[in-house]
């Protein structure tokens, strides 16, 4: 069993037994409260229901009656005092006019009086319905006769106790019948247990004015719910933070991301008493202890332990897009979309590298780029085990190994590994170009042609040579430049082995095997192999040398020589040696010194086999096998 599911069965088996103990003091609390809830009906019914029984005898002893109403009075403070149970204690103003009524039916009030204030403190005992029972009662008695009072103030304390078990419900219905009467002339019904409700039904208010959306159709009750809606359609963001001046389109949400600046995680999970900044994503993380997914998807049985998540995912099915960008219409099925594509258009990079200060549009970027000063490669190969920064260039890596490539182009077949390279080769068919300098207003069809393109606005050249510090805008350039560092040769010729620095040298090289002149003098018709060598050729026929050296005066053809003469005055030597680190102002000088450290001899006379490190001494040599026997090559030792 994993550690989850004993971590799921130990949870279930505790939450358990404290429903079974809650349930347990629940029962007996009702208990309780249903045995004292029939004890003040039953003294209720006796208070409501009296029978008086007229006897002629002599006053009782005032005492006797006094003792009665405080044993009521005491009875009824002990009920109210349970039915509140932990509410405020009674304010001592009302204990006060209590013990002022008490004291003054001990001594001033007769018998009437007192007998009254019994049907007035009595129901006291039913809490909430006191002030109602107290006006209903109270009315009827004042509206007695005088020979009714009379009569009750000859009643016998004796007489009273012997008969009123019996004789009570009798004079009682005709009481509560009296009491219903008037109560029902007020307004107030009355139930068989003698409570009183009121009879005045609230009049139905009217349906409220609703709000709806003229974008998505859906409705509200109030406009600022609305206005709050509308949010999620222009994209409008009224809270920025003081600190790092992120917008947000809810004050919630501000407030949550405040916590991140704060370092305040005030919600904690009951399981493992991890913080965290916000309830939801303490729920969220709850569920990574319980495993427990509560929203499923009708349609495809998918299910997702955060509402919003399912919310999300329908739109899959419904292809509902409700954020749509304000610039070029575009809409998209999460706001976190379209907040990434405006930034296309405003050119926002939110996103900065502590190390280097380069910036990105989205926080994924960052993250993978960071990857490239720790040197961290968490995504490995399942095939082979490289290890490579992203997710996405690992599985770009696999279709190397399996040869796949699932993403075919409509129109013209081919084929690719990642649909992001077939949709930025849609571009080709379609000639869309999404990507607009803010400066000069010309169109790129990708991202990256936009970024390297606003580098000649800037300035800016982020990418620097460690060896030399000469810094360039445009990381191929760096690769390329370091290879003059290194005297590194990736590309070789497959006919003869030769290798070269760059590709394109390698494609013009390959043409001195084909054959192939593919550029042709416009005065003269000949064909050279490549452009460069085309123009310089041209150069022939007017004599014009356009690039002059500032310091002599001396005019070149091509800028390429321009740039290795400058060195004769500057001293520049950026080519050195791998292995003894001497430094050479010429590529071609260097490339000459490294055959004597490896030895290798790339020029092969075709005659007699002979091998040479200079293309120069093999020149010379063939010469033996051409002139004469009295050239000055040619001619035996002894003549030499």
């Amino acid at each position: 069993m994993s550690t989850v599911q004993c971590l799921r069965t130990f949870v279930n088996e505790r939450l358990t037994a404290a429903a079974e103990e809650i349930l347990g003091v629940f029962e007996k609390t009702i208990e309780v409260y249903e045995e004292e809830i029939d004890r003040q009906r039953r003294l209720l019914d006796i208070v409501l229901k009296p029978e008086i029984k007229l006897h002629r005898t002599d006053p009782p002893q005032p005492s006797v009656i006094k003792e009665e109403v405080l044993l009521d009075q005491q009875h009824c403070n002990q009920q109210r005092n349970f039915s509140l149970g932990q509410e405020d204690p009674e304010p001592p103003q009302i204990k006060e006019e209590q013990e002022e009524l008490c004291t003054s039916q001990e001594g001033e009030q007769p018998l009437l009086q007192e007998e009254a204030d019994i049907f007035k403190l009595t129901p006291a005992c039913d809490g909430s319905e006191h002030s109602e029972h107290q006006s209903l009662h109270s009315d009827p008695y004042q509206t007695q006769s005088v020979a009714e009072k009379e009569a009750l103030a000859n009643i016998s304390s004796e007489s009273d106790r012997e008969g009123s078990a019996v004789s009570e419900p009798d004079s009682d219905r005709k009481l509560l019948s009296h009491n219903c009467h008037v109560a029902e002339s007020q307004g107030y019904k009355t139930s068989s247990c003698g409570n009183v409700r009121s009879t005045r039904s609230t009049e139905p208010k009217p349906n409220k004015k609703l709000y709806k959306c003229d974008s998505c159709s859906k409705e509200f009750p109030y406009m600022s719910l609305l206005k709050t809606h509308m949010r999620s359609h222009t994209g409008e963001k009224p809270f920025r933070c003081d600190t790092c001046g992120k917008t947000f389109k809810w004050k919630t949400n501000l407030n949550k991301h405040m916590r991140t600046h704060t370092g305040e995680k005030p919600f904690r999970s009951r399981i493992c008493g991890k913080g965290l900044c916000s309830k939801s994503k303490r729920d969220q993380h709850v569920t990574i202890h319980t495993g427990e997914k509560l929203h499923a998807c009708n349609t495809c049985g998918k299910r997702f332990s955060r509402g919003t998540d399912l919310t999300k995912h329908m739109r899959v099915h419904t292809g509902k897009r409700p954020h749509s960008c304000v610039h070029c219409g575009k809409t998209f099925a999460h706001g976190s979309y379209l907040t990434k594509h405006v930034r296309v258009h405003t050119g926002e990079k939110p996103y900065k590298c502590l190390l280097c200060e380069k910036r990105f549009a989205i926080r994924g970027n960052l993250k993978v780029h960071t990857r490239t000063h720790t040197g961290e490669k968490p995504f490995r190969c399942r095939i082979c085990g490289k290890g490579l920064s992203s997710k996405s260039k690992r599985d770009q890596h696999v279709t190397i190994h399996t040869g796949e490539k699932l993403h075919a182009c409509n129109t013209c077949g081919k084929r690719f590994s990642r649909g992001e390279s077939l949709r930025k080769h849609m571009r080709v068919h379609t000639g869309e170009k999404p990507y607009s300098c803010v400066h000069c207003g010309k169109k790129f069809a990708h991202g990256s042609y936009l970024t390297k393109h606003l580098r000649v606005h800037t300035g800016e050249k982020p990418y620097k040579c460690l060896l030399c510090g000469k810094r360039f805008a445009v990381s191929s350039t760096l690769k390329t430049h370091t290879r003059t560092h290194t005297g590194e040769k990736p590309f070789r010729c497959d006919t003869c082995g030769k290798t070269f620095k760059w590709k394109t040298n390698l494609n013009k090289h390959m043409r001195t095997h084909t054959g192939e002149k593919p550029f042709r003098c416009r005065i003269c018709g000949k064909g050279l192999c490549s452009k460069s060598k085309r123009d310089q050729h041209v150069t022939i026929h007017t004599g014009e040398k356009l690039h002059a050296c500032n310091t002599c005066g001396k005019r070149f053809s091509r800028g390429e020589s321009l740039r290795k003469h400058m060195r004769v005055h500057t001293g520049e030597k950026p080519y050195s040696c791998v292995y003894c680190r001497k430094e050479f102002a010429d590529g071609s000088a260097l490339t000459k010194h490294l055959r004597v450290h490896t030895g290798e001899k790339p020029y092969k006379c075709l005659l007699c086999g002979k091998r040479f490190a200079v293309s120069s001494n093999l020149k010379v040599h063939t010469r033996t096998h051409t002139e004469g026997p009295h050239s000055k090559h040619g001619l035996p030792e002894n003549h030499m």
